[in-house]
């Protein structure tokens, strides 16, 4: 199996470091995943989030000279920033140039993400419908309850 970036794979927790975690894969090969790529939010013990033995997906980021880079974070949906707005990086005020216009530095070329496999596609979609489905439920619950309040005090 010709391991690509952005497989998705399921292995199992080998061996935890300091700096990462070895996971255990398909065909007897052995995949590292570091630190900073275990979750969204910064990670000072990894012992908090993986132990050796657990299951875990994965999808491979780099795959050179034997070394397979895996990333456990880029699984997950990116967490959105309270206060950030679309399109401005790190929310950075406006800064005055020498000519008294705006001006702010330049933005920082962005690596294209993996392309999202079907059963990404699907898992986003699914989840999407289960929000939206149990927040109908939850309106239409709350109608029903005040409905049945406002019989009992015959009005």
């Amino acid at each position: 199996m010709e391991l690509t970036v952005g497989t998705i794979l399921e292995g199992k927790v080998k061996s935890i470091t300091n700096f990462g975690a070895f996971i255990a894969l398909p065909e007897n090969k052995t995949g590292m995943v570091h630190i900073s790529e275990v979750a969204n939010a910064y990670v000072s013990d990894i012992r908090q989030h993986l132990t050796e033995g657990q299951d875990v997906k994965v999808m491979v980021i780099a795959a050179e000279g034997g070394k397979i880079n895996l990333s456990i974070k880029r699984l997950e949906p990116k967490p959105q920033r309270e206060g950030s707005r679309p399109g401005f990086r790190n929310n950075a005020p406006r800064r005055d140039g020498p000519s008294g216009e705006g001006f702010r530095s330049p933005r920082t070329p962005v690596q294209p993400a993996a392309p999202k496999t079907a059963d990404q596609i699907f898992e986003e979609k699914l989840k999407a419908f289960m929000t939206e489905s149990d927040s109908k439920l939850a309106s239409v619950k709350a109608y029903a309850d005040h409905k049945s309040r406002s019989r009992r005090r015959g009005g």
